[in-house]
């Protein structure tokens, strides 16, 4: 499904929701799976991340720590505090990428003084801001993408926050972002924060998920999260169009033995879906 320069197309709006209503989960995935395969063959990639509440930095690192990510989660209480955290995740992340919080919380502490609260940011040490919500975007989003990159953060992963009922919307969202933004390496699909009230089912997510690959082909890497989904959906995923795999644990207890271990987890689960494992940090550059 390729363009006359070689770029692979992508569906229209009227063939994505024909996708959500089909009962064809096999020939959605088959359909899904060779997009992604033409776009990175069987290679799929993984990072192992270590979170970091906002509020809780560690005095001191556990034994067995390896990551490509050092990621700072929740939401701050101020610009101060966003700032001291990325400032005390530093101290333990010896090189490997700090990244944290989400451009909406950022861009609501920052407001006016959004470049020079970036710029602290980034002199305390972030690689990166973890995500952008597609859902939570505004007039003010674009513009805030751009001068947090010119202050030197990297802004390269688009999520969802919660459910829509227009799932096509969303990923529509996340298209015309990077046609206009640019820059983004990966798509998360599906939301952060799933309904309690009324919980997406296995069908649901996996449509989404080959939905959001032939419907974005703009955007390099469809994303599946491994601690929110877990380890079977995840799997599930990258055979009906996911091609990255987020949040695999960073901390191996010892307990298990090695070949039950976090690193060992992810790589056979990608291996048993018939794909080839390849380690990247928060930078999308592959690591090992």
């Amino acid at each position: 499904m390729k363009g006359m320069h070689g770029m692979v197309e992508a569906i229209d709006r009227s063939e994505a929701q024909r996708i959500l209503d089909s009962p064809d989960l096999i020939a959605i995935g088959v359909r899904a799976d060779d997009v992604r395969r033409e776009m990175h063959g069987s290679r799929t990639t993984f990072v192992r991340v270590f979170e970091i509440h906002v509020d809780a930095a560690p005095a001191a690192l556990p034994s067995r720590v390896s990551a490509g990510e050092f990621r700072i989660v929740g939401r701050p209480a101020s610009a101060e505090a966003a700032v001291a955290a990325v400032r005390a995740a530093a101290t333990h992340a010896n090189g490997v990428p700090v990244t944290g919080f989400s451009l909406a919380d950022l861009h609501a502490l920052g407001q006016d003084a959004f470049p020079a609260f970036c710029r602290a940011l980034r002199d305390a040490g972030l690689d990166g801001i973890a995500e952008v919500a597609v859902d939570l975007l505004d007039s003010d989003s674009a513009p805030a993408i751009a001068q947090a990159r010119a202050c030197g953060l990297g802004v390269m992963r688009l999520t969802v926050q919660a459910p829509a009922a227009d799932r096509i919307a969303i990923v529509l969202r996340a298209r015309e972002l990077q046609e206009t933004a640019g820059g983004f390496r990966a798509f998360a699909p599906l939301p952060r924060q799933p309904s309690i009230a009324a919980p997406s089912t296995g069908y649901d997510d996996v449509r989404s998920v080959a939905v959001a690959r032939l419907l974005a082909t703009g955007i390099e890497s469809i994303q599946v999260d491994w601690p929110l989904y877990g380890p079977k959906l995840a799997q599930f995923a990258l055979t009906v169009g996911a091609d990255d795999v987020d949040g695999v644990a960073a901390l191996d207890s010892g307990t298990l033995g090695t070949r039950r271990s976090p690193i060992e987890e992810i790589r056979g689960n990608i291996r048993a879906a018939g794909l080839d494992p390849a380690e990247r940090n928060a930078r999308y550059e592959l690591v090992g």
